[in-house]
């Protein structure tokens, strides 16, 4: 009773508190509320029942306020400023080009059907013309210096340079330009002669007498040599039997050659004869074309009609060049360097890497110094935003 009493005079100071202070609120008793979390203590009567300020129970939490009338705090007011003004500037990326693939139309009159070319096409093929000239990104691939067309003696005669060429395209297949170059220059030093007291090296004469074995050994570096030794002693019969010892003079006459497709007929009438009736298409081409969205074929040839259905006839014999040298050095095949392709840069691409790309935009700054002390020219590199600096000397340009 005597815990009761007291209990009973709290609560009656409480209530008059209450009573007194206007506009109070139950959260505003919170700070007079039991805190204790043991069980409350029972009697031979049972359980005894809390008094009025024990049932309070904790105040809710406080909700966050979302009136758009409050204030920006001003932490973030000043990030915002810190981060304006010290980050540099990123690079705008180009706006999103609508492309449309090539079309066919039929004209309802006439009856004749045209092809419209890729909406951006022009823009894409001087892209690469620029990669590829002197100081591009593409410039110097392999094809450049020991393309098919570029491994004929050229102190030979006219008829055994055409057969130079010829040669080189059979040996190419599913062989880099590199491997290629030295099975030719081996040919062209080594094979022996089909006569006491005559030159060795490659000519119709010398391929018809050396033995197999000797011809496959060779070429023994490039892809199936042993298919392409058949080849090559077949081809040579033919040439001397058909054709007086020189190669065709047109797409029929090479392709019916053992070895011999559409590309290889097609770039060899080009370089050997200076004629340009079609486009030569490997994989290069087949594969790059359909990237850039060009065509959707299947196969060499399905792409070699595709582009000849719409592409200026002026630009027949280039592309082949254009785009091998292309996919040795930056669309290849693995690991495609989106990043340094202007293609890509540009939004003219739609099979880029983004990361490559978003990379690639990254703002370089560059700055030429003079060394006062040795005279060199320096060339410093700085990524804007990243932390790397590279510096080089160039010794190509002139000192002082």
């Amino acid at each position: 009773m005597m815990r009761s009493s007291r209990q009973s005079k709290g609560t009656a100071k409480l209530l008059e508190h209450h009573a007194t202070t206007p506009r109070r609120t139950t959260r505003s008793l919170s700070r007079f509320a039991y805190t204790d979390t043991a069980p409350w203590p029972t009697s031979q009567h049972g359980p005894q029942t809390p008094d009025m300020e024990d049932s309070i129970s904790p105040p809710a939490k406080k909700r966050r306020r979302t009136s758009t009338a409050r204030p920006a705090v001003k932490t973030e007011l000043v990030e915002d400023t810190i981060r304006s003004t010290c980050s540099p500037p990123k690079a705008a990326a180009p706006a999103r080009r609508a492309r449309k693939p090539a079309t066919r139309k039929t004209d309802p009159t006439t009856g004749e059907t045209r092809t419209s070319p890729p909406s951006d096409w022009e823009d894409t093929y001087n892209s690469v013309k620029k990669m590829r000239a002197p100081g591009g990104p593409a410039h110097g691939a392999a094809v450049d210096t020991m393309g098919c067309e570029r491994l004929a003696d050229r102190t030979a005669s006219a008829r055994d340079q055409r057969f130079h060429t010829l040669i080189s395209l059979m040996l190419s297949s599913q062989t880099k330009d590199t491997v290629n170059a030295v099975a030719m220059q081996r040919l062209k030093t080594e094979l022996p002669a089909h006569e006491p007291g005559a030159p060795v090296g490659l000519n119709l004469d010398n391929v018809l007498a050396v033995d197999a074995s000797v011809l496959n050994e060779l070429i023994r570096a490039v892809g199936f040599h042993n298919n392409k030794t058949k080849y090559i002693k077949q081809a040579a019969v033919i040439l001397r039997d058909q054709w007086n010892g020189d190669i065709p003079d047109s797409i029929a006459g090479l392709t019916s050659l053992p070895g011999v497709g559409p590309k290889m007929a097609y770039l060899c009438l080009s370089a050997a004869w200076n004629r340009t009736e079609g486009i030569g298409v490997d994989v290069h081409v087949h594969r790059i074309t359909n990237l850039w969205g060009w065509n959707k074929t299947k196969t060499p040839e399905e792409t070699r009609l595709a582009l000849q259905s719409w592409l200026p006839r002026d630009k027949w014999r280039e592309i082949n060049w254009l785009l091998v040298g292309f996919g040795q050095t930056v669309c290849l095949p693995v690991g495609r360097r989106c990043g340094d392709c202007d293609l890509g840069l540009q939004g003219l691409c739609k099979a880029a890497e983004r990361k490559k790309v978003m990379e690639g935009r990254r703002i370089k700054q560059e700055e030429t110094v003079q060394d006062e002390g040795t005279g060199r020219v320096v060339k410093k590199e700085v990524l804007v935003e990243g932390v790397s600096v590279k510096e080089e000397v160039d010794d190509e340009l002139p000192r002082q």
